[in-house]
């Protein structure tokens, strides 16, 4: 398992990058550019070095936590993957790769794709301060288009990139996408509603085309949830003093919302019952929101049982209930 934080090397490298820059022009950059991506207007008001670099400083500490979480549920299923080639889709600064790169010590080629100029350089330069990705291979343009003449990758990453893509084409993107995974697909998106839509859509394709299901859901059935509800997750990540500015936050953490789902060609087994929301603890019982190999359930696990109870106390949103110690009550 890897932690949520950026590795020493990655942050560093921001670090000496960011020095000399204006705190203040780099989060009125920053804010900026969320407001684009919210809008969906992507990447495109990232158009400079300053630009590149103030996105990088506000968002690759969150989006690296949200990938670094989905990986590990990839390693809690499927601990014996162990990938050769990564493909990362619409890569950005190159946040997923530095998390695939932690994740697995087995990755010997690194592709990766995206249109924008100054988030290619901008990765180009940060890869040069991790020892095994310095030869990474960073193909311009579209990151649809490229899809087409791309090597298949053992694993493919699609990470906060859906959203981009128009409606009309979202669908045909998830086959490209397939296409060019031999082994796991992951794909993440913000932790609303829309993001979650999107995910469910790409699931359900793919799923139709023989994909299984690795995480986060316990089966390849419809998911159970109902609108308003959905399917996402937190991970929490300390922010540093300048990233606290960037955000124009005061609290030390950040808790980074997003949905995901990991896709294999091949069947895991078992694959666990996921806690869907943060247990409710009272001194009488614990409450949860699990969805397990039959669907929604809401279990309650009393104090009398205190071996399950003091278990049960444990959980956290996100969480994967195996057999055994973490066992669901009978």
């Amino acid at each position: 398992m890897i932690s949520p934080d950026l590795p020493a090397d990655l942050r560093a490298a921001l670090a000496r990058k960011a020095e000399g820059l204006s705190r203040t022009d780099a989060a009125q950059r920053a804010g900026t550019i969320s407001q684009t991506y919210r809008s969906g207007g992507g990447s495109n008001r990232i158009r400079s070095t300053d630009d590149a670099l103030a996105y990088a400083l506000a968002r690759m500490p969150g989006t690296y936590a949200a990938v670094a979480a989905s990986l590990n549920a990839l390693l809690e299923n499927n601990p014996a993957f162990a990938p050769q080639s990564l493909l990362d889709v619409g890569a950005g600064p190159g946040t997923a790769t530095w998390a695939a790169s932690e994740a697995f010590p087995s990755l010997g080629r690194f592709d990766l794709l995206d249109a924008n100029a100054a988030l290619r350089d901008l990765a180009l330069d940060l890869a040069r301060s991790g020892p095994r990705l310095a030869s990474i291979n960073y193909l311009p343009g579209d990151a649809r288009k490229l899809l087409a003449d791309a090597s298949e990758a053992d694993v493919v990453v699609a990470s906060y990139v859906i959203n981009e893509v128009g409606d009309a084409d979202r669908l045909a993107f998830a086959d490209a996408l397939w296409a060019k995974t031999q082994g796991a697909l992951l794909v993440i998106e913000p932790g609303r509603p829309a993001g979650y839509g999107h995910i469910i859509e790409l699931r359900a394709r793919l799923i139709g085309q023989g994909a299984h299901v690795v995480a986060p859901c316990p089966h390849d059935a419809a998911c159970p949830l109902e609108a308003p509800d959905w399917c996402h997750f937190s991970q929490r990540l300390q922010r540093s003093r300048a990233h606290k500015h960037l955000k124009g936050a005061e609290l030390p953490y950040e808790d980074e919302k997003f949905s995901y789902v990991i896709l294999s060609r091949t069947p895991v087994a078992p694959r666990p019952a996921r806690v869907l929301a943060q247990p409710q603890i009272t001194k009488i019982a614990v409450t949860a929101k699990i969805c397990g190999a039959q669907g929604l359930d809401i279990i309650t696990v009393p104090h009398r049982d205190k071996a399950a109870y003091k278990r049960a106390k444990k959980w956290n949103w996100g969480d994967a209930i195996l057999s055994g110690n973490d066992a669901l009550p009978e």
